[in-house]
């Protein structure tokens, strides 16, 4: 897409949202920012005051997104870019989770990512172009044991986005999942919650070596994987999926080969269930 010099990202403290934040600041673009707090964006926001508009935003409250969404675009007039990126991690088995663990990632990072794009879809429309780019993981597609939840809202705003791109198009709106992989970022190292363990699921708990440095760290490179989303804004039409990171990419085509593979052999039982033609 040619010329998108205005960019709305949520979630710019950190992580994917804060390295291409700054990178597109660098290059000259204007970059609407949330963040829940400004401690991590104050030389930022010093450094670009004309480009670099920080706005405060839990995607949580959802009156707050409608206002913050529309607030932007009425300001702004054009924004050629959406990317919906606040979220986090959330480690544990399902019976290890609360039930405030459970209600607050789903706010986050799925209901929060449904309530960004939905408010900026009439402006987009009303546009006639943009794009929205939805930043998900290769967890999107692949599950892991004891990463339930975070799967489920991957799966399902993977599940809303498709389904969006195919309603939107004709108006001009492309809409790409980026799918990274293990990165050095703050989602790994910083962010994530780990629910309160329980020693029965001790069997399920590697996970506690990922989120510790001294065990090694991700292959990924946070400043490439932010350097394509920017890029994939140029690939016309708008990619549906992007993944990033080799070992993602081998994981993601092992598991729907695997997927693929089953349903092939369940052809007698779904015709099983069928009304016979003409009947």
């Amino acid at each position: 897409m040619e010329n998108a010099n205005t960019w709305l990202i949520t979630g710019v403290s950190s992580g994917f949202g804060n390295e291409m934040t700054r990178q597109l600041l660098k290059a000259g673009k204007t970059v609407i920012g949330t963040v829940r707090s400004t401690d991590k964006v104050a030389e930022l926001i010093e450094r670009y005051p004309d480009t670099f508009d920080c706005v405060i935003l839990d995607v949580t409250d959802v009156a707050a997104v409608h206002s913050v969404v529309n607030a932007a675009f009425d300001r702004h007039g054009v924004i050629d870019v959406v990317v919906s990126n606040a979220g986090y991690g959330l480690f544990g088995a399902a019976e290890e989770l609360s039930d405030a663990d459970i209600d607050k990632i789903i706010a986050t990072d799925l209901t929060g990512s449904i309530q960004v794009i939905r408010t900026a879809l009439p402006h987009l429309r009303a546009q006639g172009r943009g794009r929205i780019i939805q930043v998900s993981s290769y967890g999107g597609q692949v599950a892991f044991a004891a990463n339930s939840l975070y799967h489920a809202c991957k799966f399902g705003i993977e599940g809303f986005c498709e389904s969006v791109a195919q309603e939107v198009a004709k108006f001009g709106i492309g809409v790409t999942i980026v799918e990274p992989g293990g990165a050095r970022t703050e989602f790994r190292y910083g962010s994530a919650h780990v629910a309160d363990l329980m020693p029965e699921y001790d069997h399920v708990h590697g996970f506690l070596n990922m989120l510790d440095p001294s065990k090694g760290l991700a292959a990924g490179d946070p400043a490439k994987m932010a350097a394509r989303m920017i890029e994939s804004v140029d690939t016309e039409p708008a990619p549906l999926r992007q993944v990033y990171g080799s070992q993602a990419l081998r994981d993601t085509i092992a598991r729907l080969e695997e997927r693929v593979a089953d349903y092939r052999t369940q052809t007698e039982l779904a015709a099983s269930t069928d009304i016979p033609e003409g009947e």
